[in-house]
């Protein structure tokens, strides 16, 4: 299909989901564990949840708790896109 006949449908951002905010655990030095850079991600309309503590950047996790939740069995249903096997 030609780029410039396509449609948008519909568009999942950021204002879809819920945001919480918890300190990191682990190793990692005492930023992780003093500042709340751990980020949970709830998308509103299908319940799917992701958490992310990989970094000791708010911003990454939040990108990496996105991606995560995106992908998850719950949001694909919702979505209705088959899993990849």
């Amino acid at each position: 299909m030609d780029k410039s006949k396509r449609q948008l449908l519909f568009s999942v951002t950021k204002d879809d989901c819920d945001w919480s905010y918890t300190k990191g655990t682990g190793s990692g030095g005492q930023k992780k564990n003093k500042t709340s850079s751990a980020v949970h991600c709830k998308h509103k309309a299908s319940g799917a949840k992701a958490y992310s503590e990989a970094s000791r950047n708010q911003l990454e996790n939040k990108r990496d708790a996105f991606v995560k939740m995106i992908n998850t069995d719950v949001f694909k249903k919702w979505h209705k896109i088959e899993p990849l096997s």
